[in-house]
């Protein structure tokens, strides 16, 4: 098999997959009954977001682009860890069908934009992260270091 045939298989395995929504008028519910599940940005909204989940939005040109491809494998490792932190994993590929979020975000190309449960942009990067390195960035939001807080005194 070849490097391309696998990455094709690969991504084809992520995109169609049982970790993807794929009806975009649920993906919110979809989400809050299990939250691994990665969905499309389809009509989604900030405000729809707002104070349920903390938005990761990948965003690329193509499903198939290298960057997004290597964006998701390296979420897919640790999809528990976003989870426990209420991370709603968002995908918009689609840069033509200017989508709430793409319009609102604003990308350029390839692009990963973490955003805090309150709609405030914490952090853009061009380049794939890592699980780790995206939930060490949450672990220092205000509102992340609430809501542990909140869990050790509710014991």
């Amino acid at each position: 098999m070849t490097r391309l045939t696998l990455t094709a298989a690969l991504l084809t395995a992520l995109l169609t997959g049982p970790a993807l929504s794929q009806d975009p008028a649920l993906p919110l519910a979809q989400w809050q009954a299990d939250h691994q599940l990665v969905v499309e940005a389809g009509d989604l909204t900030l405000a729809d977001l707002a104070w349920i989940a903390r938005p990761v939005v990948v965003f690329a040109d193509s499903p198939a682009q290298p960057q997004f491809v290597a964006q998701m494998q390296l979420l897919a490792e640790d999809m528990g860890a976003l989870g426990r932190r209420d991370v709603i994993v968002i995908t918009d590929t689609d840069p033509s069908a200017r989508s709430p979020l793409r319009q609102a975000l604003r990308p350029r190309g390839i692009s990963l934009v973490l955003l805090d449960k309150d709609g405030t942009v914490n952090f853009r990067k061009p380049d794939p992260w890592s699980v780790r390195e995206i939930t060490r960035q949450i672990d220092k939001m205000p509102l992340r270091l609430q809501e542990v807080r909140a869990e050790l005194e509710a014991g």
